[in-house]
Formats: structure tokens, C-alpha cells, sequence
């Protein structure tokens, strides 16, 4: 984990709406895979931004390590990865918290 990559790709409204759309996508979209991805046209639509700005914010939270993403056919699906986000809230407690 890279909580300064983390930090970045929390840095903008969207991508941190993103983040909070996945957590529970059966209730943010209207199709959800069944491995719990939602696709990125979806996410596009729902994000009211053009396709190559989601894609790029999609690969940019992938790198920093907040999403997973995995294919079906010609469709690329994301969703959030739960251990990542249980990491930097731990990290955030213990650099914040006195001794």
C-alpha cells in the first residue's frame, strides 16, 4: 500500500464519488455483475463526465490499489477492493492517534 498514491487518487470530487459509489453498487447502478463489478459505462454515465476521463480515474484508484477490475468479453468491470480501504483507515488511526 502507497498512502501518498492513495491520497492522490482520493484528490478529486469524482473519483472519491466513485469510490463511494462502489462500496455499495446495488445501490448507486442499475446492473452489477455478479462478481460485484459495475461497468464502466455505467460508471461514465453515472459520473456525467466523458468515457476517456472515467477511464483514466478508473486506472489511476487500480494503480493506487482501491479498485479491481476484470473482463467480460468486450466489457471491463471494476469494484472496489475492501482490503486496500481497510488499510489506509488503519494507517490514518495509527499515525494520527497519540501515543
Amino acid at each position: 500500500m502507497e498512502p501518498i498514491e492513495i491520497f492522490k487518487a482520493l484528490s478529486n470530487e469524482t473519483r472519491l464519488n466513485i469510490l463511494q459509489w462502489l462500496k455499495e453498487p446495488e445501490k448507486h447502478f442499475p446492473k452489477v455483475s455478479i462478481e460485484g463489478g459495475v461497468c464502466v459505462g455505467d460508471i461514465q454515465e453515472k459520473a456525467k463526465t466523458s468515457q476517456s476521463t472515467v477511464s483514466h480515474y478508473l486506472t489511476m484508484m487500480q494503480k493506487a490499489g482501491l479498485l479491481e477490475s476484470f473482463r467480460h468479453g468486450q466489457w471491463t468491470y471494476y469494484k472496489l477492493k475492501e482490503e486496500t480501504v481497510q488499510e489506509i483507515a488503519m494507517f490514518l488511526v495509527s499515525e494520527t492517534q497519540n501515543d
